[in-house]
């Protein structure tokens, strides 16, 4: 599975095992964050440290992953940007609508300090 699921706390860390994250993956991914939160997550943590890549199509799923998420007034936060996937970030101005952090401690850390959900 390219994906590996950890609970931290009230916080689910989905860590993405794929150096290249494309448009082959990203219908299994968008799977893993939906059932997440149709099981009742409310806070994720994106890790996208192994990730020197990703598509527009993965970035589409991260995309409805947060729309999905703020619905029942959740939130998710990304970590571990190579320099590529923050190149990619940057160009998109996906910056704006996602909350990154440098490390995975760092992003579980960032739920409690601000008094989330």
């Amino acid at each position: 599975m390219n994906f590996k699921v950890e609970k931290i706390k009230d916080v689910v860390v989905v860590s993405v095992g794929l150096q290249r994250a494309t448009l082959n993956e990203a219908e299994e991914f968008k799977k893993t964050l939906l059932a997440q939160i149709d099981a009742g997550a409310s806070k994720l943590v994106i890790d996208l440290s192994a990730s020197e890549f990703i598509d527009s199509t993965f970035l589409g799923a991260l995309v409805v992953s947060l729309k999905k998420i703020s619905q029942i007034r959740g939130d998710l936060r990304l970590v571990g940007f190579q320099p590529a996937v923050q190149s990619m970030f940057e160009l998109t101005r996906m910056y704006r609508i996602f909350e990154a952090f440098k490390t995975k401690d760092d992003a579980v850390k960032s739920f409690q300090q601000a008094g989330n959900l």
